[in-house]
């Protein structure tokens, strides 16, 4: 039960699950039904799609987490920002590094963010695979997709080419 605690054993969330999870924290307790379609001409969509989803979590705990995840994003390394490497001018993201433990090659990289932080428009979880800690690729990443979304481009050019320029399949084990 102790690997539970930190996320690990028979958790078994997907990355849809945790960008929910995210869009929940970010929403401080409501969600929405995740969906497909968002709306389409000629198509109809069930009005359970629009409906808030309420957590049994009480509200008076998400500002607390909420400005957990913003100083890891937004501290600066030493002061707590695992996630310094996520920030952006003006984007006020939150988030949160993982690092999940891989038997076949080198640890996978986690984070979920959402941005900004007051009135958030964007949740993001991702997962990558061999990516080692969440800081190393899973969060700038995730970053890159927050900043391209609400700024329309990126401006960190040379993090975007170091991201798709990567190759983790040297960190992958081979039996």
């Amino acid at each position: 039960m102790i690997s539970l605690s930190i996320g690990q054993g028979e958790i078994l969330a997907t990355p849809m699950h945790l960008a929910n999870l995210c869009a929940t924290i970010a929403n401080r307790g409501y969600y929405y039904i995740p969906h497909i379609i968002k709306a389409s001409e000629g198509v109809e969509i069930e009005p359970r799609f629009y409906e808030k989803q309420y957590t049994l979590v009480d509200t008076l705990h998400f500002p607390k987490v909420v400005k957990g995840m913003w100083r890891a994003v937004n501290s600066g390394p030493g002061m707590g920002g695992t996630a310094w490497i996520a920030h952006v001018d003006s984007l006020d993201i939150c988030g949160k590094t993982g690092t999940a433990q891989n038997p076949r090659g080198a640890d996978n990289s986690v984070f979920i963010c959402f941005a900004p932080m007051d009135k958030p428009k964007i949740a993001v979880a991702c997962y990558v695979e061999n990516g080692g800690f969440g800081a190393t690729y899973a969060a700038p990443m995730a970053s890159l997709m927050v900043e391209k979304y609400l700024k329309g481009d990126v401006k960190r050019t040379d993090l975007e080419k170091r991201m798709k320029e990567a190759n983790l399949m040297s960190r992958v084990k081979h039996d």
